[in-house]
């Protein structure tokens, strides 16, 4: 049974491409069918597989718009098991031109159907706001993963998110449930760090899980991105790898 995770947070910085890369990375090396959809139109989820953005001739725009299915769409990457569903700048002009189209929140969802049983996981990169595109990756998704970022701000904007969560449910997507809270940029040399993780505990507990798997602030994730590279292929021996690993075990485990 294929399980569709999106991966959103309206805030930007928060480590949601780094998550998307990488969790879907360590979900392929983990033996798992898995596709990795760029729904953000800054497309660092694609580059971040090395894609050469210019090489592309059709991208989800074209997908989206009606132009292109799906499984001409889907290109392989280096790891085995993980396949891209890319994107490019373009993706940006989706939300004009489908703003009179009825059902337009629905186009990932319809676009994906053909080829979503071909999977064990699909992860979603949202971009960083709750746009149409971000509608229509939970439109089209069975679970939510927010990253939350251990900073000050964190838990601001997130009842938002929560907020916007609770309405696809109630006339979109009522089966669209939270897979977890993931704690990014954790330094656990600081105690603003383990403030904010206490923090998110206290005002989670009981109602959403928060994964006890979280990602620390560590230079080789930063460095990947510009390699093309997911972080298992870049540094496989660094905290950043060994987490997402982490992260797919507790996911794949339940």
């Amino acid at each position: 049974m294929t399980q569709i995770i999106c991966i959103a947070n309206q805030k930007g910085g928060v480590g949601k491409t780094t998550t998307a890369v990488n969790l879907s990375a360590a979900l392929a090396l983990s033996e798992k069918r898995t596709l990795l959809i760029d729904c953000d139109p800054q497309a660092n989820a694609t580059t971040g597989l090395g894609i050469d953005k210019n090489d592309l001739t059709k991208t989800l725009y074209h997908g989206l718009i009606g132009e292109a299915d799906a499984e001409s769409l889907i290109i392989g990457s280096e790891i085995d098991n993980l396949s891209l569903l890319p994107s490019r700048v373009e993706l940006i002009g989706f939300e004009v031109e489908m703003m009179n189209e009825r059902e337009r929140e629905h186009s990932l969802k319809k676009l994906i159907r053909s080829v979503a049983d071909r999977y064990d996981y699909i992860i979603i990169d949202c971009p960083p706001s709750l746009s149409l595109l971000t509608l229509n990756a939970m439109a089209a998704a069975d679970t939510l993963l927010i990253p939350l970022q251990c900073e000050f701000y964190a838990l601001e904007g997130l009842g938002q998110l929560l907020q916007t969560k609770e309405l696809i449910n109630a006339g979109i997507n009522p089966g669209l449930s939270i897979l977890g809270i993931l704690l990014t940029m954790l330094d656990k040399r600081t105690n603003l760090s383990h403030q904010v993780a206490e923090e998110a505990m206290k005002y989670f507990k009981g109602k959403e899980r928060v994964f006890n798997t979280s990602i620390p602030r560590n230079v080789r994730l930063g460095e990947a991105p510009s390699f093309g590279k997911p972080i298992l292929l870049y540094d496989a021996a660094s905290m950043g790898a060994k987490s997402y690993l982490a992260l797919a075990k507790e996911i794949i485990d339940g």
